[in-house]
């Protein structure tokens, strides 16, 4: 033990004040863009490639020969593909970093109580029961994991809190923001207006209109809970992993929301209580 703290010492007193600098620097610049990255679908791919590195070293570690041949090969393609597929990504950032200020290198995710939670939903399905009786086309998005940043930026920001009044005065039709998406993050009303994918499922009802085609277009690539309300059949449907569950009662309503997202922040709060056990 006490080499050990010897040679800590040894090492400590040959530090530079430049090494310190060059170190902080560095992370700064890594934990600014995990930040941008971690508004776009771009943190789904990272995690998949950092799967694949993993696999690869146990690969090679444990002398799986033809597997980590196979890998190998893999990344050597893989970085051109990297190039390509993070296109959009590296663009967007190469904006931000353009308009970068020293205070938004500190951004942590507000946390929000089960009470707001609830409320949020309590509003939303007020809101979509009020708007399904007079036939109100709407196209409400509720942020869980996946960062919906690109798609927010495509909007009018409001940052306002959620309220059925609110919500049903962004959709009447012929106003600015009625044709676009409402996205609701940490329970307020991020932006609206939001231009959201389209769907490329060919094998979709017809009867299915542009707004139902963007709900599950973007639950194809998000894990965000979308609520849809038909201007046609003032029907309200829920969008969530790439399929559609139509004709829901406003009790239906409020009660798939509220089991989706209380699941969703537990699974959040479970995930900070393992981060900062493995911290300390």
């Amino acid at each position: 033990m006490n080499a050990f703290f010897e040679y800590m010492i040894k090492y400590v007193q040959l530090l530079r004040i430049s090494d310190i600098i060059d170190v902080l620097i560095v992370a700064v610049i890594f934990y600014y863009m995990i930040n941008l990255i971690r508004e776009t679908r771009a943190m789904q791919l990272v995690k998949g490639i950092v799967f694949l590195f993993a696999v690869f070293f146990l690969s090679q570690w444990l002398k799986l020969n033809a597997l980590n041949y196979i890998l190998g090969g893999a990344m050597q393609i893989g970085a051109f593909a990297v190039v390509v597929i993070f296109q959009p990504e590296l663009r967007n950032l190469l904006e931000r970093m353009g308009r970068f200020k020293v205070g938004n290198i500190i951004d942590f995710a507000a946390d929000t109580s089960e009470d707001e939670l609830n409320s949020m939903i309590d509003s939303v399905t007020l809101a979509s029961q009020r708007m399904s009786e007079s036939r109100t086309g709407a196209l409400i998005v509720i942020e869980r994991t996946t960062r919906l940043g690109e798609f927010i930026s495509t909007g009018t920001m409001l940052d306002a809190n959620v309220s059925s009044r609110l919500l049903e005065n962004i959709f009447v039709p012929n106003t600015p923001l009625h044709d676009g998406a409402v996205i609701i993050r940490n329970n307020k009303i991020a932006t609206a207006g939001c231009l959201l994918p389209l769907t490329a499922n060919n094998n979709l009802s017809r009867d299915l209109g542009t707004r139902h085609r963007a709900a599950i277009g973007l639950s194809e690539v998000t894990d965000a809970v979308i609520v849809v309300v038909s201007e046609e059949t003032g029907k309200i449907s829920i969008a969530m992993n790439g399929s559609l569950t139509r004709n829901l009662s406003e009790e239906a309503l409020n009660k798939a929301l509220k089991k989706i997202l209380n699941r969703s922040q537990e699974a959040q709060k479970i995930d900070k209580i393992k981060f900062w056990k493995t911290k300390s």
